[in-house]
């Protein structure tokens, strides 16, 4: 069980809680190019930090992959073992080339760098407890849940975030503030009925996944239409946020930071600004400084290229504010 893992260490004193390592990036012979997301993404985010000087590899923490022990406190073994099967999981990554590959390539190509980010947000769990926050460079699966992946997303990694921290008794209670423009509809599937787990969930409710079962899940649904703004993102984030951490005190706060709310993506159908991500990472990090909330940020969503510099952008904008820091 989860006692024998290994997803959770101890990281020296110099490092940062920020968890990433190279081979979170799926390369596919050339395969990734056929679908919208930007594979090297998380690496570009890495990039960006370094050149201006923020961070060195020496501050980065490099997780372990969830060995198949750890998904299985959370996933079925039906599931996990339908993931042996291509076509099952060219359904999931949503990239149809990839029923014709052999299942070898498959797990080692895609579903060994979505294990190892599985790992960093388990990982980044326990050192937002200690640190008082964490990035994983990575993750947030949210379509993903114990029995059942989809939407890009193989691996329950939110779900498992939080179990992991309930079964070493870290923590009693967390919250969930999912701010992708897509549901959450894993997560909310695995905690439906867990009033341990409030989730905040904010979306734009005309694209995918539209899962109404999961929706029972949600204690405060935020639900946005096509083309939202700016203005009226952050005035209805402000004064939900708000009214959510009035109603519930968590232990630790999850924060599924997606970019894909930026103007012209192509999934989210949403138009809020560069500015506006990087303001609205503020907000919910200010938030949580305010009332000592841990804090664990996933980048989720956000399928344009130029979303990577976002995210950098967004994470120095944390550490000039006094939001983060080593």
């Amino acid at each position: 069980m989860s006692s024998e893992s290994k997803l959770y260490f101890d990281i020296r004193e110099d490092q940062w809680p920020l968890v990433y390592d190279d081979n979170y990036n799926v390369s596919f012979l050339g395969l990734e190019r056929f679908h919208v997301f930007d594979a090297k993404k998380w690496r570009n985010i890495i990039q960006y930090l370094k050149e201006a000087e923020l961070i060195t590899d020496e501050h980065l923490v490099r997780p372990l992959e969830a060995q198949k022990s750890d998904l299985q406190i959370v996933h079925t073994r039906k599931y996990l073992k339908s993931l042996k099967w291509s076509p099952k999981v060219a359904v999931i990554a949503e990239v149809p080339v990839i029923a014709l590959v052999p299942n070898i390539l498959v797990q080692y190509a895609y579903l060994k760098p979505m294990r190892l980010q599985t790992g960093g947000s388990v990982l980044a769990g326990k050192l937002a407890l200690e640190r008082g926050w964490a990035i994983n460079v990575g993750g947030g699966f949210h379509h993903c849940s114990g029995d059942r992946g989809g939407g890009f997303c193989p691996y329950a990694d939110i779900t498992l975030l939080i179990q992991f921290l309930v079964l070493h008794d870290l923590i009693q209670n967390a919250m969930i503030v999912d701010l992708d423009a897509h549901q959450g509809n894993g997560y909310e599937r695995d905690f439906l009925g867990v009033p341990e787990v409030y989730i905040m969930d904010m979306y734009n409710k005309h694209i995918y996944p539209n899962d109404k079962e999961a929706k029972r899940a949600i204690r405060r649904k935020v639900e946005l239409g096509n083309k939202v703004e700016d203005m009226e993102y952050m005035l209805k984030l402000r004064q939900n946020l708000k009214q959510a951490l009035k109603e519930f005190k968590p232990d630790i706060l999850i924060y599924n930071a997606g970019t894909d709310i930026l103007d012209s993506d192509p999934l989210g159908h949403m138009r809020i600004s560069e500015f506006g991500i990087v303001k609205r990472d503020e907000f919910v990090f200010e938030m949580c400084k305010a009332r000592s909330i841990p804090i664990v940020m996933l980048t989720s969503g956000g399928y344009l290229r130029k979303t990577a510099k976002i995210i950098a952008d967004s994470i120095m904008n944390l550490h000039r504010k006094g939001l983060i820091q080593g």
